[in-house]
Order: C-alpha cells, then structure tokens, then sequence
C-alpha cells in the first residue's frame, strides 16, 4: 500500500494544487482515466469545504490530504480540524439553538458535500474529536501504468 500524504495552509488558492496532485497519484495508481475530472472535482469540493471550515472556525492548522493506493482500489482523505463539522448538522456551533435558520456558510457545506456524492459512488463522511473527515475511493485497473 503506497500513501502519498500532502497538508496545505487552509488558503483557496492551495485547492488548486492538491486537485493536480490528486489526479497525478491517482492516474498512477491505475485510475480510469475517464474518471479522473470526477477525482480533480470532487478533491477541489473536499478541499475546498476543509478551506472554508478552517477559516470559519479561526483554525491555523493545515488541511490534510492522504493519497491511499492499495491493490485493488485508490482513496482520497481531506481532513479538515473542526472537531464535530464533518456532517452538515455538525457546521453548526454547539451553542446555537436548533431553530436557528441555516447560515450561507452551511448551506454551502451542505451542497459541496451533495456535489461530492455525486461525482464519488464510495463516500464516507465521518467526524472525530481531531477534526472531520471526508473519504472517497475509486476502483482501480489491475494493471496500473507507472511511469
């Protein structure tokens, strides 16, 4: 199992960067190449939600990415720090009332993750004390092409 970790400042303008290496590792790990605009999309909108998470919660941590080649199938983690924010319910502060109307900061997160279950058939959202965490795996060829 080959892993290739990468961790960006929570800034727009580094989304850009791990959609490219996520394609690279991807087409590597022997990915269709038909399917790999839906890994560059639905990296950016995982990306691109940690991004927003971060600024939205203050946090100076990095976004971190994990590239996970195993034999038969290749995987996507975008981690982001925000303890409890991985679901769309979890956007919201703990301090906030239930009846509160839905901000535009969690109607966004609400649609990246919708856009990403749409690109990604495998999609796992999961949330943890160390932050949030959006996985997605992809099938890959038996013969991967190496370079």
């Amino acid at each position: 199992m080959a892993t290739v970790e990468l961790r960006f400042s929570a800034l727009p303008e580094h989304v850009r960067t791990a959609r490219l290496v996520a394609a690279a590792v991807a087409r590597r790990a022997g990915v269709d190449e038909a399917v790999l605009d839906e890994v560059r999309l639905a990296v950016g909108e995982a990306c691109s939600r940690a991004v927003g998470l971060h600024e939205s919660h203050d946090i100076s941590a990095p976004v971190r990415v994990l590239l996970i080649e195993d034999e038969k199938k290749f995987s996507i983690e975008v981690g982001d720090g925000v303890s409890g924010a991985s679901g769309v319910a979890g956007a919201r502060g703990s301090d906030e009332a239930e009846s509160v109307p839905e901000s535009d900061a969690e109607g966004e997160d609400e649609m990246g993750l919708a856009v990403i279950s749409g690109l990604v058939d495998d999609v796992e959202v999961t949330s943890g004390e160390d932050g949030g965490m959006i996985r997605m795996t992809w099938p890959t060829t038996t013969a991967a092409v190496l370079p």
